[in-house]
């Protein structure tokens, strides 16, 4: 079992903290799930403790999923109030969204610490060249049309998703953008993805680390109740703040300089991965 010394906690409650609050306002201000800042944050500083290193990440990833399960509730009926979640999309969605992310999170079990942060740093990069870009790339100007197309990109995102810890709109926004629907209706339906991908990401990281050895205390599975609990008061607290800083700033430099972020924090992921 893991043990902390008093320096060691306070250092992960503050720095939780502090990456909680940065969740909060980047998923108010740029849309953006939570997860993408508290996945490498928490590894990070859960690196400079005695922790296992072959626990870090996957615990890293779960606890993230399940402060999602929550804050996308929020989010997606603040959406749906506006009129921009798409009932239709997400049903057409759904079901793969929950496959994929189910298949994730059961998967974690068998992919290991080095694999977690490579899938994290490649995608994130991704998700930063993207967000640096300054035309949003369209690929089509309509979704497929197909249901079985549907089902399979749904299928990848909700893996992906549920692999690096985040909600719906990190990978979902992008590719509906690319598919021509409209950026209010993207980021509303994208918000209640985050449920769908959430909910049996954490199962599935539930089932996966139950029998995984030197798990801290109060560890459900993969997932740190305690860590998550810390979490959610400030990513539910200064996502409203992050939503009117939204109103009184230049969005454009704002996405650039959190690609820039993003960028560093997924080139340290993939040099951690190689080492």
């Amino acid at each position: 079992m893991v043990e902390f010394t008093i320096a060691q906690l306070l250092m992960l409650v503050t720095g939780v903290a502090a990456a909680a609050v940065l969740a909060g306002i980047m998923a108010g201000l740029l849309g953006v799930g939570g997860g993408i800042v508290i996945v490498p944050t928490l590894f990070w500083i859960l690196s400079l403790t005695d922790f296992p290193r072959e626990l870090a990440m996957h615990m890293s990833v779960a606890t993230s999923l399940l402060t999602i399960v929550f804050t996308s509730i929020s989010s997606a009926r603040a959406h749906h109030k506006r009129g921009s979640v798409d009932v239709g999309l997400l049903r057409l969605w759904g079901p793969g969204l929950v496959l994929g992310a189910l298949t994730g999170g059961l998967a974690a079990k068998y992919i290991d610490a080095d694999g977690l942060k490579l899938i994290f740093g490649g995608v994130a990069l991704l998700v930063a060249l993207n967000m640096a870009s300054p035309k949003t790339l369209v690929v089509s100007n309509s979704l497929p049309k197909g249901k079985l197309l549907n089902a399979m990109v749904s299928y990848v995102v909700g893996t992906f998703s549920s692999l690096m810890g985040i909600g719906g709109g990190t990978l979902g926004v992008p590719i509906l953008s690319a598919c021509s629907v409209e950026i209010k209706r993207a980021v509303g339906t994208a918000a209640a993805f985050g449920f769908l991908i959430a909910v049996p990401a954490v199962v599935g990281f539930v089932i996966s680390g139950m029998a995984a050895p030197n798990r801290p205390p109060l560890s459900l599975g993969y997932v740190s109740l305690p860590a998550a609990l810390l979490i959610l008061p400030f990513t539910v607290s200064f996502a409203p703040v992050g939503a009117a800083l939204a109103h009184r700033l230049d969005g454009k430099w704002i996405k650039r300089a959190f690609a820039v972020f993003l960028g560093i924090t997924a080139v340290r992921m993939l040099m951690a991965g190689l080492s």
